[in-house]
């Protein structure tokens, strides 16, 4: 949550500076932000407070203070909101000569979104890290101060690469202040203050001291009361009042809201001027440049000179200089909107006339659409060209306004269902869901095609699933992907397999006809593929028949899908079906196709700059790494999944770090993760988050010897029996705790069904976990054969935690058998092994195992030590060891390169080294010794209980 907190003004003896009576708090609050980033350190700060309260003054304030700093602003115009990073082009415009000293790839994101270049569609977190690294490097010369007023009308794509930027802040010396008048939802995480009213005596001080005559004590207490100390209203209230009403009371409104009493004073004298001073604010207004030049090149047009402009001057509304700036944004407000509309279309008729069609083509288009009155196909197809050009610099909420504009001017029915279906889409991408739904309705009104019918049937789909990435969603896509058959084969398989993936999601919360049996069914009788089939084709039939006709008819045809995936497919394609084709992998045991998948998945994700897809990419190499024993590795992918969901603000379920703290036996963690994402879970309708929670547990639980705890668990995760939202050795988890319970019935009946699976993949994985399952139904020579095979098999495969867990279970029986020194081997081999993975809780199980053989095992203590390390300072330190350089390291965790060297700075410190050839070395001690210590902290002491649990002691 923001840290907020409520200034008002007080009487503190101090100076205050001039100009902002009553403000020492909040100015003594940007002293220190200003003292922050001049030591190094990176602050933002937002500051929140009604029209008129004195935010501009304070954004002053901390200009005209920095000393020692460079200082560069941007001012948020609602003319502008849908211009595409016009507010990110204001800021960084003049500290574009640093765009070299930043990674290719952020600075050519950054050219594209700012219209320097043309380009791919840049991913808006790459744009935003290209700003962090812009800001950096000019930090580096001289440390920066950002001013951003009236931030909530910035436009949205500036707005979020702003707040992401913001949020990764850390050891750059820039600040970041932002001043608000309405709650803005891109900078709701950042720390507020809030700026409220001058107290009684600041304000009264301030009225009297600006008044030019005598005024009656009633009328001073009722303009107090209406300005609610507001400053700006104790300034200009009175200024609306004439000499008698102020000296003797008559007239005097009752008091309103500040804000609206302001606007109401300003619309008044506005009113007051001639009508040709009138007509120039207005053009001025309806402008969002305050370019000058173009000011007057539209006044020219609407027959208005130069001397317009000296009326308002006079007034104090407005300065006409090398740019033009109104005393406050109510007078622009008031200027604007006191206007009949036919005015406002020739004020925005003026300056599309006289804006160059070349230079500025998109504010052109924009001013012509404001002033037409009704129609217009002239200009709808302007805004469509316009929508193109934004959608290119990666500014689909600029390209989802223009569209929608443009088929509000649409008169022809199917170019405007055309157009606000683009529209919606484009608001769809930018994850407007609500005004996406709005806009999709104005396109069912002239629906001229069948094709077109089943594209917003496909929208309205889509938007349910990304709304609720599981529950009624799968059913919604299943009826957009009938509705496409008879128009577009192709689209139709492509909304079957994204109803899959929903299916998935939903997994054991799918509403009624949205399970994955539903969904197969449906998607089984899709026609076939006009061509031949490609690998999302044969990933759909694979599924399809997995589901409808049986395992053993699925298998062979995913096979040939994931030797497929990637062969000539556009980049963006495979990276969008990778995760289904990784699932894939999963569920038919294909351990070699899950290494090149996942390995894959993760790569384009990083190249491509898609941050929006990479946390699952790196969830899923996480997994991959964590069943082969390699949990550092693991635990770095899902620290930086951690990362890129907290940079980009996506909402996540952790079933890496639940799987992770499962194998640790660390049971506080488990359970903490599990509170935590239990209640988004069943919110979102993501069934497969309710598996992973159970599939947490019943590792968590075998591993420290509570059975029962492990069974209930086990059973959640495969309450959906065959469902891929579960991964499939989840039943022989099932299948161990149902043994270790006695219920041998129920332990016989789930591994039937997992042996049909394992048999029809006839992969060592899967028949060695198979053996494994089978050993422990069985008894004397046959176990022992099975446990030999299971072994043998998981031996041929990389999957170390799952071999070292059949050692486990085979030393186990053995002890059982009283083949003590049999079993100790056995024994060994999996407590060395998983010790020296840092599999605490089944390293801590076997431990307890071989004491009762009779074998003396002591856990390994570590030393106490005084340079543990971060958790951002141990990803940083690992992503060095692998070669990367400091901008590298910082584009995967989404900080500056100078960030990178501030943490490495104290890597090197805790850990005694000096040097990057040096780290290997000493973060492979320093990791063993937190392993360590992670082993004696999380893992009970054995007890009764334990030692029951193990079973009788051989002889």
């Amino acid at each position: 949550m923001a840290r907020t907190a409520r200034v008002s003004g007080s009487s503190v003896a101090t100076e205050r500076p001039a100009g902002l009576t009553g403000r020492e708090p909040e100015c003594a609050e940007l002293d220190l932000l200003v003292r922050d980033i001049s030591a190094g350190r990176s602050r933002a700060l937002v500051l929140r407070g009604e029209q008129g309260i004195g935010k501009t003054a304070l954004l002053d304030y901390a200009a005209s203070s920095a000393t020692g700093c460079r200082v560069e602003r941007a001012t948020g115009v609602q003319a502008e909101l849908e211009l595409a990073f016009a507010g990110l082009h204001q800021l960084c415009a003049p500290m574009l000569d640093h765009l070299e000293g930043i990674p290719d790839p952020q600075r050519d994101a950054l050219r594209t979104a700012l219209g320097l270049s043309a380009g791919p569609v840049p991913d808006r977190f790459l744009v935003g890290l290209a700003v962090l690294s812009l800001l950096s490097d000019v930090a580096e010369q001289q440390p920066l101060l950002c001013l951003a007023d009236d931030g909530q009308w910035l436009d949205q794509a500036s707005a979020q690469v702003l707040a992401f930027v913001a949020r990764r802040l850390e050891a750059e010396s820039v600040g970041l202040i932002f001043a608000v008048s309405a709650p803005a939802r891109e900078l709701a995480e950042l720390p507020t203050l809030a700026i409220g009213g001058l107290r009684d005596a600041d304000a009264r001080r301030l009225l009297h001291a600006n008044l030019t005559g005598p005024i009656d004590p009633q009328v001073s207490e009722q303009i107090l009361a209406e300005a609610h100390g507001n400053p700006l209203a104790l300034l200009e209230l009175p200024r609306g009042l004439t000499a008698a009403q102020l000296a003797g009371g008559f007239g005097l409104p009752g008091a309103t809201e500040s804000a609206s009493a302001l606007e109401e004073t300003f619309r008044q004298r506005v009113h007051a001027l001639p009508d040709e001073t009138r007509t120039l604010l207005r053009i001025a207004a309806a402008d969002p440049t305050g370019d000058a030049a173009l000011l007057w090149r539209a006044a020219a047009a609407a027959g208005i000179g130069p001397d317009a402009a000296t009326p308002a001057a006079q007034a104090g509304l407005a300065e006409f200089g090398v740019r033009v700036r109104f005393r406050h944004p109510l007078v622009r407000s008031a200027a604007y909107r006191s206007a009949s509309i036919e005015e406002m279309r020739q004020a925005h008729r003026a300056l599309a006339e006289v804006t160059d069609p070349r230079l500025d083509p998109d504010r052109r288009a924009w001013h012509r659409a404001q002033a037409a009155a009704g129609p217009d196909e002239d200009v709808a197809e302007e805004l469509e060209r316009s929508a193109g050009r934004a959608q290119a610099r990666g500014g689909v909420i600029a390209a989802a306004a223009f569209l929608e504009r443009a088929a509000v001017l649409t008169l022809e029915p199917g170019e405007r269902a055309r157009r606000a279906l683009a529209a919606a889409e484009a608001k769809l991408q930018a994850g407007e869901l609500d005004t996406a739904r709005n806009v999709l309705a104005l396109a069912q009104t002239g629906l001229a095609s069948d094709t077109l019918a089943a594209r917003v049937e496909l929208v309205r789909a889509r938007i349910a699933f990304a709304a609720s990435r599981g529950g009624d969603a799968p059913l919604v896509l299943v009826a957009a992907a009938k509705r496409l058959e008879p128009v577009d084969v192709k689209l139709a398989r492509t909304t079957y397999l994204e109803a899959l993936s929903a299916g998935i999601f939903a997994g054991q919360l799918a509403g009624p006809g949205s399970s994955m049996w539903d969904v197969a069914r449906a998607a089984a009788a899709a026609p076939a593929p006009a061509r031949q089939p490609e690998a999302t084709d044969l990933l759909l039939d694979g599924l399809a028949a997995y589901y409808t006709v049986g395992y053993d008819a699925g298998v062979p045809v995913l096979h040939r899908a994931l030797k497929a995936l990637g062969n000539g497919m556009p980049v963006a394609d495979e990276l969008r079906w990778l995760w289904l084709a990784c699932v894939a992998a999963v569920h038919t045991w294909d351990d070699d196709a899950w290494e090149r998948l996942s390995a894959r998945y993760v790569t384009l994700a990083r190249e491509t700059g898609a941050l929006g897809e990479l946390p699952l990419a790196l969830s899923m190499r996480a997994n991959r790494l964590l069943l082969t024993g390699h949990l550092a590795a693991s635990e770095a992918m899902v620290a930086e999944s951690v990362t890129a969901m907290q940079a980009t603000g996506g909402a996540r379920t952790p079933y890496g770090d639940l799987q992770l703290a499962a194998l640790r036996g660390d049971e506080a963690r488990v359970s903490a993760l599990a509170d935590a994402a239990s209640p988004d879970v069943a919110e979102r309708g993501e069934g497969a988050g309710m598996a992973a929670v159970g599939m947490a547990n019943a590792l968590l639980y075998l591993a420290l010897g509570r059975y029962q705890e492990a069974l209930t668990a086990a059973q959640l995760a495969t309450a959906s029996p065959g469902n891929v939202a579960t991964p499939p050795w989840a039943m022989a988890e099932l299948i161990e705790a149902a043994v270790r319970t006695g219920k041998r019935d129920l332990a016989a009946d789930a591994y039937e069904r997992f042996a049909d699976m394992t048999d029809a993949s006839g992969t060592d994985w899967a028949l060695g976990h198979q053996a494994r399952a089978h050993a422990q139904l069985s008894e004397g020579q046959r176990a022992e054969e099975l446990y030999r095979e299971a072994i043998a098999r998981l031996e041929r495969t990389k999957l170390s935690i799952c071999l070292s867990r059949a050692h486990l279970l085979y030393g186990e029986w053995l002890r059982r058998e009283r083949r003590r020194i049999d079993a100790r081997a056995q024994l060994r081999t999996a407590f060395d092994m998983l010790d020296s993975m840092g599999v605490a809780g089944y390293a801590e199980r076997a431990r307890r195992e071989l004491q009762a053989t009779g074998e003396t095992v002591r856990r390994r203590s570590a030393p106490a030590r005084n340079d543990e390390l971060t958790a951002q300072e141990s990803q940083i330190a690992r992503l060095a060891t692998q070669g990367l350089s400091n901008p590298e390291i910082g584009a995967r965790l989404y900080i500056s390169a100078h960030t990178v060297q501030y943490h490495l700075r104290k890597v090197f410190a805790k850990l005694g080294i000096t040097a990057r050839s040096q780290l290997e070395l000493a973060l492979a001690d320093a990791f063993r010794n937190d392993e360590q210590r992670a082993s004696q902290s999380h893992v009970s002491t054995p007890d009764r209980a334990a030692t029951a649990a193990a079973g009788p002691p051989g002889r």
